[in-house]
């Protein structure tokens, strides 16, 4: 892949189109359930402005999976606060979820590559809503389709693929296996299993397959999910909260500019809640050669999370409990992390430049495009050339393998 701009997106959104699971899920087997658009009334939600007129959602498993449009890309929108979804299929312009045309985008906002993770109906990264053979039929139909169509258009994009959670830990293995033969280079994941499959709203199972448990991010179980990770050299990432809801109630009386400046930054910081969790656990120790990610959740956070880690780690002399290396150091070596605007969260990470890479976040709201590089300008201004090379693009090309 030729790097002309000097500059890949870590974490963009890739939109799949209206036949992706039609396409590619049994219509014998699921028939209605399969994911696909339909029409209906406009639902309800804080973050949209009410209408009557009838609309298009994605239903999953017959039950609407985004309330708020049918394709997450108000960057690509006429709306100059960026909060309006389209409504209906017609409206999305066509570089959101058409691979070629999206390369038009990508010339027009100087970006040399995106890593590509979901967009509606596969926005949280999940399928819970449905029965254990249901959401591998939809994992797997997603993980083709974005091979398939995303990777096949040009390898100016690496997608993303999902895993499988509810039929057992040898079918998510199986899974894994199977998307590194298919060329992926990482998965998207939850953060902590226990509590997203037992939470409400979008992360809730269907009512009528209520028995589904998983065990906690830190649990054995989910040791062979690492190994293969760490085997077939797939980065696991985690995106923006990654099912972790810390938000504070939201005031009903905001207007749907207000919800969204409410609640966007607090999302963005809330693995901050989560990082002590993963240097605890022992899993950075047991597997020193698995990597992990986080995306759209900016660096500002992170320097206290370190401090604290390595105060406590000092503390209570955790390496006489198996937690061999100081935190901070283990995190150096195995975790990265990504940006888009931050000016001072950049220049005083205590993290090295070599685990920072920058992001464009298209095609959503707080996305750059298409000014990406006079973001970075800003952004970046007074940090060394080679410093700016690394975050940019040489940082996400090595982890990815582009070059």
């Amino acid at each position: 892949m030729e790097i002309k701009y000097g500059v890949i997106s870590a974490d963009s959104h890739a939109q799949l189109g209206p036949d992706a699971f039609l396409a590619r899920m049994s219509k014998a087997r699921f028939g209605d359930r399969i994911p696909h658009l339909r029409e209906t009334t406009a639902p309800k939600t804080m973050l949209t402005r009410q209408s009557d007129r009838i609309v298009e959602r994605w239903f999953v498993n017959g039950k609407i999976e985004e309330p708020r449009g049918v394709a997450n890309c108000p960057a690509m929108m006429e709306d100059p606060s960026r909060t309006y979804f389209p409504q209906r299929w017609e409206e999305v312009p066509a570089g959101v979820y058409q691979p070629l045309e999206r390369l038009k985008e990508l010339d027009r906002d100087g970006i040399d590559a995106e890593i590509l993770f979901p967009n509606p109906p596969t926005q949280e990264g999940v399928f819970f809503q449905g029965d254990a053979e249901f959401e591998l039929a939809c994992v797997q139909a997603y993980n083709d389709a974005l091979m398939e169509e995303w990777r096949g258009a040009s390898d100016r994009y690496v997608p993303l693929a999902l895993i499988p959670y509810l039929g057992g830990i040898d079918q998510t293995v199986a899974e894994v296996r199977r998307i590194a033969r298919l060329g992926y280079r990482g998965v998207v994941m939850v953060a902590e299993p226990a509590s997203a499959v037992r939470g409400s709203g979008a992360w809730a199972l269907a009512a009528d397959h209520p028995g589904y448990k998983l065990k906690h991010f830190a649990d054995p179980y989910w040791n062979p999910l690492w190994a293969a990770c760490q085997d077939f050299d797939l980065t696991i990432h985690w995106h923006a909260n990654a099912g972790i809801r810390v938000l504070a109630p939201v005031w009903k009386g905001y207007a749907p500019d207000q919800v969204w400046t409410s609640v966007v930054p607090a999302g963005f910081s809330a693995l901050s809640q989560f990082i002590p969790l993963l240097v605890f656990s022992g899993i950075l120790d047991r597997y020193p050669r698995l990597r992990w990610a986080s995306a759209e959740t900016g660096v500002g956070w992170l320097n206290y999370v370190l401090d604290a880690c390595d105060h406590e780690w000092e503390r209570r002399r955790l390496w006489s409990e198996g937690i061999a290396i100081r935190p901070s150091e283990r995190l150096q070596r195995q975790f990265y992390v990504m940006s888009w605007f931050e000016v001072e969260g950049i220049k005083g990470c205590r993290l090295s430049p070599a685990n920072i890479m920058w992001e464009s976040d298209f095609p959503h709201n707080p996305s750059t495009y298409p000014q990406s590089h006079k973001v970075i300008g800003r952004m970046l201004e007074g940090v060394a050339e080679p410093t700016r090379r690394q975050i940019l693009w040489e940082n996400a090309a090595r982890l990815y393998k582009m070059l």
